[in-house]
């Protein structure tokens, strides 16, 4: 039988301009912090953006994007952040905060297949 892991999830969302609270969903992070693992999928839909900002500036927001995948798999260059543990960093990654990148409230589950779960949710809630 397949081990069963427990794990969380939240919805990476891009918030171009705050104040109207409008976002598209960008990416999924899941993390199963018993099994040490911590992983995000993140997708940018410029026409999807464009029709929330024309202006929004791709290049910072691409920047952005790509410090929180950093922070969330690569713990030698992800800065400090980076170096706490899977649960850890998720916690700070998903915290509530008003910015251009926000996440859903995490969410659990369980399953027998992490990266599997991960596309699935991607599919889901993002394409």
């Amino acid at each position: 039988m397949q081990e069963k892991h427990l794990y969380e999830y939240a919805i990476i969302r891009v918030v171009p301009r705050v104040e109207r609270e409008e976002f598209i969903n960008v990416g999924v992070i899941v993390c199963a912090g018993k099994s040490n693992y911590i992983k995000c999928k993140i997708g940018l839909n410029k026409q999807k953006l464009a029709s929330l900002d024309p202006e929004a500036d791709l290049e910072i927001l691409e920047a952005h994007l790509d410090a929180f995948s950093k922070i969330c798999s690569s713990p030698d260059r992800g800065g400090p952040i980076s170096k706490n543990d899977p649960a850890g960093r998720f916690r700070w990654l998903t915290a509530v905060r008003s910015s251009m990148i926000q996440t859903s409230r995490p969410h659990t589950g369980l399953t027998g297949d992490l990266e599997g779960t991960l596309d699935r949710l991607y599919q889901e809630n993002v394409l």
